[in-house]
Formats: structure tokens, sequence, C-alpha cells
């Protein structure tokens, strides 16, 4: 149980968020298969371990992870449009008369629900752990859309969830730009070998950058020349890599294998008692590293009113 991306949100109010509150909340917000009619569903599963006893909520060292599933029916447009065009040419040369929008708009939903039923169903998964002492829920997901999808689910189960995007009082760019140019970074962060460059003025080229040195005079030209680095690959300590971007999302992290193996030595045999050990572990180290990172970053930026 290792995340692979992070988007970071900050609880705004103190709400109550324990592991058996939590538990009765997301039982009302199953996870569940699609009907023969319905496009999607979305709801909650278990973390760990299947059948109808696996709990909703995993708890381990005041952290808590909860996991949601979409299903949704796959009905590709170009299908719909074949199918469409063939009934209305069917009606206009059998009936001598032209197809407008709304009878095309009723033919095109009755096509749909026809199809639905045969449609192909994919199951997608997203995590989130909930550190109340630190006022913090991390989703393992570098979308904000599908992020948004979790919390507005988490949302109606429990009744109120005031949350925001964590944010910094220094555009990120700025620092990364920063840190490319002056070839150093902040303290136990280092730069290693990708990064994106983007031209500031409207409609400008950006250059991406893999397995490169950074500190070579051809990056360097481009600084000079006012692009700003949107992308960097980091690593932290010795213990974790990323890619960090302007908007603050945490991309292809990894954790480094002295972690994994002393989570597996902490699990043991047991299959559940390794992923408890590597969520654990996971989290003890984000609690230290996140804090860090906002730091290195010009500190977090704390709205009036809050």
């Amino acid at each position: 149980m290792w995340f692979r991306n992070l988007l970071v949100y900050r609880l705004t109010q103190d709400i109550p968020l324990d592991a058996e509150t939590l538990e009765t909340a997301l039982a009302s917000k199953p996870a569940r298969p699609c009907a023969s009619q319905e496009l999607s569903t979305y709801g909650f599963v278990a973390p760990f371990g299947k059948g109808a006893d696996a709990p909703l909520v995993h708890s381990s060292n005041g952290f808590l992870l909860v996991s949601t599933r979409k299903e949704e029916r796959i009905l590709p447009g170009s299908v719909v449009r074949d199918a469409l065009k063939e009934k209305v040419d069917e009606i206009e040369a059998e009936q001598m008369r032209k197809v407008y929008k709304k009878e095309r708009d009723q033919l095109k939903d009755d096509i749909v629900q026809t199809f639905l039923p045969r449609a192909f169903i994919r199951k997608s998964g997203t995590f989130a752990a909930i550190a109340p002492e630190q006022g913090l829920i991390l989703v393992d997901s570098s979308s904000a859309k599908k992020a948004e999808d979790l919390l507005s689910t988490l949302r109606e189960a429990i009744g109120s969830l005031p949350v925001r995007p964590l944010s910094v009082k220094i555009a990120p760019s700025a620092t990364l730009t920063q840190w490319v140019k002056t070839q150093e970074a902040a303290s136990d962060f280092y730069v290693l070998d990708e990064c994106e460059l983007r031209d500031t003025h409207e409609d400008g080229g950006v250059v991406r950058c893999k397995r490169q040195d950074l500190t070579s005079d051809e990056i360097q030209q481009h600084l000079e020349a006012g692009k700003q680095v949107t992308q960097l690959s980091l690593a932290w300590q010795d213990k974790l890599s990323f890619i960090l971007d302007d908007k603050l999302v945490i991309k292809r992290l990894r954790f480094e294998n002295l972690l994994q193996e002393q989570a597996e030595q902490d699990g043991g045999e047991d299959a559940l008692s390794q992923l408890d050990a590597s969520f654990t572990l996971m989290m003890l180290t984000l609690i230290q590293f996140l804090p860090s990172l906002f730091e290195a970053l010009g500190g977090e930026e704390i709205p009036q009113g809050i």
C-alpha cells in the first residue's frame, strides 16, 4: 500500500473523524454494480480485504484509509452516432421528411438505452488517507476530478467536509525555477534529472527534459530566456522521489527500497499485516515530508477567516 500520486487537502474546521463514526457513515454510500440502464455508479469499498465483513475504514496509528470504486458503462460515441445516422436515414427515406433536432435527441436517447445493457463495464478505484491530527486528507491521484468525486461522496456520507486544496505563499514555479537556476534546492531536497520549462507568454513554447543534466548550459539558457520550471523531479532525504508541478500535484511518488524493506519486515508473513505496515510507514513518512516540502515552497498559505 504505497500511494503513487498525491493531492493534498487541508481540513479547515475540526470535525469528528474517528474510524467507528466514519465506518457507519460510509456504509450509507457503498459501491455497487451498474444496473442495466445506469451509465455509472460510485461508492465506498473496503481498502483492504474482501467480503461483507471487510471494514470500509482501515485505521492504524491514528491514520484512516478509505477507498472508492467507480463502475461505468463504456459506450463509444462513434457507435451511437453510426446507429443514429442509420435510423435518421431510414426515417427520412421511408417517410419522405426531415428529422429535426428534437426528434434526433429523442432517437439518440432511445439508442443509448437500448445499447447500455450490452456495454462493457470499466472499474476504477481511488484511495484517500485521512490524518485527523494533522488536519490533512491525501488522495492517491493526480486528477483533481477524481479527487473531487471522492471528497464530494465522502461529504455526502458524513454530512460535512470543510476542505480546500492546500496552497503555499509563493508560486511553486518561482521556487522550482530558482532551484534549477541556482543548482541548489532547499535542505533535504535534491534536484534530479527531469523537468518541464514553459514560456510565460501566451502560446509560449514548452520544453520537456528527461534524463537530462539540469545544471547544463542548455537548461540555463532557457531560464535566462524567461522560461519557468513548471514540473521538476526531486528527491527528499533518502526516503522518496517524486515529480512536483506548479499546481502542487505530486506525481510518480516512489518510496525507496529501504522503506519498502522495513514495511516487509514489520508486516511479517500475513498479507493484510503487510498492507497495514506499508500504509503506516507511508503515512509516518508523509507527515514528515509534506511540512518540509511546504516550508521549502515558502510556507502554507492560510486564507483569512480560517
